[in-house]
């Protein structure tokens, strides 16, 4: 019996990760895998609110940073486990982005990025002005690194196989939920939320849980980039973060998977490619993001795979 295409990506895929993690050697490099891992999260997750519902979101950051700061500061200030803070960190984004998504969500359009876009600076401000709490600008030290019984995962292989274990599960329920009935009447609300709403789907009831489920995907990355680094600060969930996971999506692909993860990727290693062009970083950004934009308008991923099969087509 044949195996589906999308199968065999899944086995792949774990075969991939596990012989990085044997192979590479070099610390550095190891550490930067685990970045795109971190990345691959925030990315996916915007993807299915963007992506597949066409919602437009410019404050993820926010949400990132709220997994960060919620984990920090109930170990560090309340002595919790960091696996015990870990579902209250996803509650606590999942609440707030039900809160915000009740008023924001009834926008459309840009006033709905306008809306997301108030909401992270306002986050932003509340980590860097609530000094008692987060530290402030001065940041957030002495976030306890994630253990698990006799496994320690200070070392950068143990974390690097930990963040791709969340991000292959993350995968795998993302993949499982667009090929569900929720994830097609997703893309109905992408096409046309009138023509969703008049074939009978709770359009409201559906973007907001994708917004949740998007909130909780990038407040998981804010848990492992916080016991990662073991040092956070407001610089690191501002406006210029919340455009970098928009333009992972965009450049990846949205609406696709393994977009986000091509998107994330790219935009890991471009800072480390682009050091002597550190000043410029958002209009290095902004120049990949309109070339992307113009010869590719759908994504690197839909893009390569257009000009594969019309060369197939030309070949024929």
């Amino acid at each position: 019996m044949a195996i589906a295409p999308h199968r065999i990506i899944y086995l792949i895929f774990p075969s991939i990760i596990i012989l990085a993690g044997l192979f590479v050697q070099n610390s550095y490099y190891l550490q930067v895998l685990t970045f795109i891992g971190i990345n691959t999260l925030l990315a996916l997750g915007l993807n299915l609110l963007m992506g597949y519902a066409g919602q437009i979101s410019l404050g993820h950051a926010a949400f990132y940073g709220i997994g960060a700061y919620t984990t920090a500061v109930l170990t560090v200030h309340y002595g919790l486990s960091p696996w015990a803070a870990l579902p209250c960190a996803l509650a606590v984004s999942a609440l707030v982005a039900l809160i915000v998504g009740f008023p924001t969500l009834k926008l459309t359009g840009y006033y709905l990025g306008m809306g997301t876009l108030g909401f992270g600076m306002i986050v932003h401000i509340v980590f860097r002005e609530w000094s008692d709490l987060t530290g402030g600008a001065s940041g957030f030290i002495g976030i306890p690194p994630l253990d698990l019984g006799p496994i320690s995962f200070s070392s950068g292989r143990n974390y690097f196989y930990l963040v791709w274990a969340i991000v292959m599960m993350c995968l795998v329920v993302s993949n499982r939920l667009i090929n569900s009935r929720v994830g097609r009447a997703l893309r109905s609300i992408h096409d046309s939320e009138i023509a969703a709403g008049a074939m009978g789907i709770n359009t409201m009831s559906l973007k907001i849980r994708v917004f949740v489920l998007s909130a909780v995907f990038s407040a998981l990355a804010g848990f492992l980039y916080a016991h990662f680094v073991m040092f956070i600060s407001p610089g690191s969930f501002d406006f210029l973060v919340s455009i970098r996971i928009v333009t992972m999506v965009v450049i990846g692909g949205m609406a696709s998977i393994w977009g986000a993860l091509f998107g994330a990727t790219l935009l890991t290693l471009l800072p480390e490619w682009l050091h002597a062009f550190s000043e410029f970083e958002m209009v290095v950004y902004g120049l990949i993001l309109m070339v992307v934009m113009i010869l590719l308008p759908q994504g690197l991923t839909r893009g390569v795979l257009d000009i594969y099969e019309k060369s197939k087509t030309r070949n024929r």
